[in-house]
């Protein structure tokens, strides 16, 4: 046997550790101790004064291991620590390995940065990557890490006149519209160490000044073309890969900073903080060879609630990475406590990838591997990595106690046979959990890898009573699936290192985990406990309510998934947290429904009109105005019409545009302008108008024309729809602000209005999405009956946030 790996290695906080000679740092003398540190109070302002957000410093405050590393490297540094430098330490501390390799020189690293010679992120990276190999020798460090180069004004200006003369044609015949992406890459390479910032200003001086100022047609969003259809798949390829490519969404997503460089296929040993043992190399061979070279992901949810919009970033990101690396993405279920798992969320799940124009190469589940996964659990027991612990759930939670389990050195026989009581039933539930021998990065000690639960699973039945925790399945299952690219939200951050050591403790191969900022939306609630208490309440109607962020709800409230991709490309792929206004969804949304929506009127308050001497006819109106390709439709016209109540008032106010008893308008596509007549009423309230109609002239021109509804006959009645128009259902930015969910509800979330609608309205399948002239976007909801047609607003239309007039 070979071997056995040391699986005690603690964490220590950088803290404890002393100067030494040649700038390095030397580690206490006995047992590497997890005992917390201490942090000065208080905290959050010292990381506020280091350059951090509020926000940021309070989320990183929640980390005691990188506060403690980023305070203590404040501390080397000296006083009055400039932003800049203190971001350069703050990402010091995130990228530290948790491994002795690095910590050593981190006396050098801060003196790099209090001296200006390390200023950028790529820099840090490359260092740590040179310190992973160093075996101590430091000569050549400075020139790995581009330690003091100075990329000059000058050098810069002569790269972007080099870049740009070898691809002036193609920029010249696309002017704006020319991808600066590939020009920035190439810049990248040749001026490996410059301030991307000032490359990019430069480059587009440089272009600005070839191409001059941007004309109309520079503003104009050039028209996507489908891609070319590839030939034939080769024989090795399965249908359903071939299938996915061409049915593959067209926007793919943005890649920034360290998502745009991944690591090559079996290269895993470039990443920064990647742990390398002595049979890494071997396992990356074979690992390479297994997939044969290509980028393997997968798209992981929990089958426990709805897809949101912020899965709609990962499911993006992992099949556009794998897709456009020519690469394979697998939908993998995360099945593994049977207690809230539910059929509806597996389909569902499944249901809302494919809806946004993904096809998996395999589905998977993580019990589809729990016979292996046992194995390995054993497998772990007999190298001295895990044992079997009594302290109930509240002990083991403690983990701030920072005192090990009494049973952590039990013998590994009697671990191995409490065991298999655990598997055979013979323990009950909540006195035994297999605990690994390993301390995570944000200090909790020996986290649990098996639990017992008398619950039968939707897949395997009765044949299991014990099943694994995350931090101990997902690592294992990305291994088995032979994953490349491991690519998770940064709230995962903390579990990378035992990501690491659970593979590596196996000799198992080891993907690449690489945490990107999640994305939030604001106004928008996503988590499955409060969406399920919303509803519970009667706050909402289920998990499709329009009001909610879920991909089931969006898609309900007729958002394509085109404009929900979109979305996710404009945002981008990167390690900071994202944030966005609901408005930047909205805005994805309109300009994909904007050229793809079908025109029809509706008036939501319908007010009769009487129009003296009008005989019925037919009005043509346009599907798209700027799209002939998409035809017209005619709708009837007759002496009664209905307007919209909110387009008329009898004494306009200033700036009003619209009817009035003394201003006239027009009625849009009908070529008339209405002048009233009479006003007729019913008490106070206005019963209808009777006008006059006149055809439209250079003399009459009204200031504005609104839209109408009316039918073939008098007598008859335009078709009615019950109009759902949702409002923001939270007062707040962060809808759990305060603390309590239901104080920063809205008071009026819902306005239902008895519409009348067009004959344009010809289709009432549900999600047929229709522009409801001068009102918004409307989609027809599942609610519809036979006998009632039911639409929820969209969104509305640009200028919906502007006064009427």
């Amino acid at each position: 046997m070979e071997s056995k790996t040391e699986f005690d290695t603690k964490f220590i906080p950088l803290a404890m550790y002393t100067p030494g000679p040649n700038g390095s740092m030397v580690a206490p003398g006995g047992s590497a101790s997890a005992a917390s540190v201490e942090s000065a109070d208080p905290v959050v302002a010292r990381l506020v004064a280091l350059g951090l957000t509020e926000s940021k410093a309070i989320d990183t405050k929640k980390n005691e291991a990188i506060t403690a590393d980023l305070l203590a490297m404040a501390d080397m540094y000296g006083s009055d620590v400039p932003k800049a430098a203190g971001i350069m330490l703050f990402n010091l501390a995130q990228a530290l390995p948790k491994n002795a390799y690095a910590r050593p020189y981190l006396t050098t690293l801060v003196e790099n940065i209090k001296n200006d010679n390390m200023t950028m992120r790529t820099q840090l990276d490359a260092a740590l990557k040179y310190l992973k190999k160093c075996d101590g020798n430091l000569d050549g460090l400075s020139e790995a890490a581009g330690f003091g180069v100075v990329v000059t004004a000058e050098e810069i200006a002569a790269a972007v006149d080099k870049v740009i003369a070898s691809n002036k044609d193609a920029i010249v015949a696309k002017r704006y519209h020319f991808n600066t992406g590939k020009l920035m890459g190439e810049l990248r390479t040749a001026l490996k160490w410059a301030d991307s910032g000032a490359v990019k200003k430069e480059l587009e001086d440089k272009i600005a000044a070839l191409l001059g100022p941007k004309t109309e047609a520079d503003m104009v969003k050039p028209a996507k073309t489908k891609p070319k259809k590839e030939p034939k798949a080769k024989k090795e390829a399965s249908a359903s890969t071939a299938a996915a490519a061409a049915e593959a969404p067209e926007d793919s997503m943005t890649f920034k900073g360290a998502s745009a460089s991944f690591h090559a296929v079996g290269h895993n040993d470039e990443t920064a903080n990647y742990v390398v043992t002595k049979h890494t190399k071997r396992l990356l061979a074979e690992h390479a060879k297994r997939v044969n070279y290509k980028v393997m992901t997968r798209f992981p949810p929990e089958p426990n609630g709805i897809l949101h919009i912020g899965h709609a970033k990962a499911i993006n990101f992992n099949f556009a990475y794998a897709r456009e690396r020519e690469g394979l993405c697998y939908l993998r279920y995360d099945d593994t406590n049977p207690e809230k798992e539910e059929e509806e969320f597996f389909v569902g799940i499944l249901r809302d990838v494919r809806w946004l124009g993904h096809e998996p190469w395999k589905i998977t589940h993580s019990s589809d591997y729990f016979d292996e996964l046992y194995e390995c659990a054993v497998e772990l027991i007999r190298r001295g990595g895990a044992y079997i612990c009594h302290q109930d759930v509240s002990e083991i939670k403690g983990y701030e106690s920072r005192e090990y389990s009494p049973w952590r050195e039990r013998p590994i026989e009697e671990s191995l046979k409490l065991f298999e009581d655990m598997k055979n039933g013979l323990i009950d539930e909540g006195k035994a959990t297999l605990r690994m021998k390993h301390v995570m990065d944000d200090g909790k000690l020996d986290p649990v890898a098996y639990r017992i639960k008398f619950t039968p699973h939707h897949r395997t039945g009765d044949k299991w009573c014990i099943y694994p925790t995350y931090d101990f399945t997902h690592c294992l299952c990305d291994s088995f699936e032979d994953i490349t690219h491991s690519l998770c939200t940064k709230e995962f951050q903390n579990r990378r290192a035992s990501y690491y050591w659970l593979c590596n403790s196996l000799d198992r191969y080891c993907p690449v985990q690489w945490e990107y900022g999640r994305l939030n939306v604001a106004y928008a609630l996503v988590s499955k406990r409060k969406i399920g208490k919303l509803i519970s309440m009667g706050i909402v109607r289920g998990w499709d309510d329009p009001r909610l962020f879920t991909l089931a709800a969006l898609r309900r409230r007729g958002f394509p998934p085109k404009a929900i991709n979109d979305f996710c490309a404009l945002v981008g792929v990167t390690e900071n947290l994202t944030t966005v206004q609901p408005n930047v969804l909205e805005v994805c949304v309109r300009d994909v429904l904007n050229t793809t929506a079908h025109r029809a009127m509706a008036v939501l308050e319908p007010l009769k009109v009487i129009v003296e001497g009008l005989e019925p006819n037919t009005v043509t109106v346009p599907n798209i105005p700027f799209d002939e390709s998409a035809g017209e439709h005619t709708v009837p016209i007759c002496s009664v019409i209905y307007i919209d109540a909110s387009d008329f008032m009898e004494v306009g106010e200033k700036g009003w545009k619209r009817l009035t008893t003394t201003q006239s308008v027009g009625l849009k596509h009908a070529g008339l302008v209405l002048t009233v007549k009479e006003v007729v009423k019913s008490g106070d309230k206005i019963d209808h108008l009777v006008v006059t109609a006149a055809p439209v002239s250079s003399e009459n021109k009204p200031k504005a024309f609104i839209q109408w509804v009316s039918t073939e006959s008098p007598e008859d009645e335009p078709k009615r729809a019950q109009v759902r128009v949702y409002h923001q259902l939270f007062t707040t930015e962060n809808p759990e602000e305060g603390g309590d969910m239901e104080k920063n509800l809205a008071e009026n979330t819902l306005d239902v209005y008895d519409a009348f609608v067009d004959a344009g309205v010809t289709s009432f399948a549900p999600e047929s999405v229709f522009q409801f002239e001068r009102i918004g976007f409307f989609v027809v909801d599942s609610d519809t009956t036979d006998d009632m047609l039911v639409f929820n607003r969209t969104v509305a239309l640009k200028d919906s946030s502007a006064k009427k007039k």
